[in-house]
């Protein structure tokens, strides 16, 4: 078990040392000169090859990324081009929001899906099982940034129930929220009411209520337990997509979150930003992913690992 961890910490390393590798050289060369744009149009030529020298932008990309690298291991993202702040200072910030809307829409949407998902699977073939996977269906359909401009026209704008944009209050959180859990509690739903239904023709179920096992009993340990490997795989890619920023849904509702960060990075060419929040969420997703395949062991004692992982 312990070098299979340490094999996995080795591929994540590689695979944000490569993301790192792959980001630096795109941007690198993609036309434009984000030097000209910070400092506007009436800068002249001497000044712009000055500041170019100033921030070590005159030296071979190799020789950059070198930089870059270096100073990445020791913590440092660099320096807003456009914000002159620490890239480190400004997601912690923007961090800040995203987390306290991911953790509220995984929470709900993860009861809401698991409930609405196992009721389903053991309501199989009737009205109720009928209904939620056609609201499931719609829910997966429903892109996160219409169904927040839907909540912003009726519940925000029409009815004047919840703020429509900014985080100016508590309140604010509760339409990002419902937007985003949407789709998220309608994908754990199908996820889970498929896996119930798997489990629950096996052949350990059929013994445990012949020998007159309590039905919650039952579908707790026998059922539920089973049927957790695919439900944790869809809830860590969705804790992953939610921690790392809904960019469109953050724009939508205008909060400064870590998905609105990168975008406005992005239309700025602010390098060293769209850098380290491209780091960051890739970072957050390796670490998602690795702790998804470690609970794969720990959740179901079935599951176990082949020898060569071993």
């Amino acid at each position: 078990m312990i070098r299979y961890v340490l094999k996995r910490v080795a591929l994540a390393i590689g695979i944000l040392f490569f993301i790192s590798l792959i980001t630096f050289f795109i941007l690198a060369v993609i036309p434009g000169d984000p030097v000209g744009e910070m400092l506007g149009e009436f800068a002249d030529a001497e000044k712009i090859a000055e500041v170019k020298a100033l921030m070590g932008l005159d030296q071979p990309v190799p020789v950059q990324y070198v930089r870059w690298l270096i100073a990445l291991l020791h913590g440092d993202l660099g320096t807003s081009y456009f914000q002159n702040k620490p890239v480190m200072q400004l997601i912690g910030q923007a961090f800040h929001y995203t987390s306290f809307i991911a953790l509220w829409t995984y929470l709900i949407a993860l009861s809401l899906g698991i409930t609405l998902g196992m009721t389903a699977a053991l309501t199989r073939g009737t009205v109720i099982d009928r209904t939620l996977m056609t609201v499931s269906v719609f829910g997966i359909s429903m892109p996160s940034f219409w169904v927040a401009i839907l909540l912003q026209i009726y519940i925000g704008l029409k009815f004047h129930i919840l703020p429509v944009s900014g985080i100016s209050s508590p309140l604010g959180y509760i339409l990002p929220c419902a937007a985003l859990g949407t789709r998220y509690a309608a994908s754990i739903s199908r996820i889970t009411r498929t896996s119930v239904l798997e489990v629950i023709g096996q052949d350990f179920v059929k013994t445990a209520y012949a020998k007159g096992v309590r039905t919650f009993r039952i579908i707790m340990i026998h059922i539920f337990r089973n049927a957790m490997i695919p439900i944790i795989t869809i809830s860590g890619t969705e804790i992953g997509s939610l921690l790392t920023g809904s960019m469109i849904t953050e724009n939508v509702f205008n909060i400064p979150g870590v998905g609105k960060l990168l975008i406005d990075a992005i239309h700025r060419r602010d390098i060293p930003l769209v850098q380290g929040s491209v780091i960051y969420v890739a970072t957050v997703c390796v670490i998602i992913y690795f702790a998804v395949d470690i609970l794969y062991a720990v959740i179901n004692p079935n599951v176990r690992l082949t020898s060569e992982e071993l």
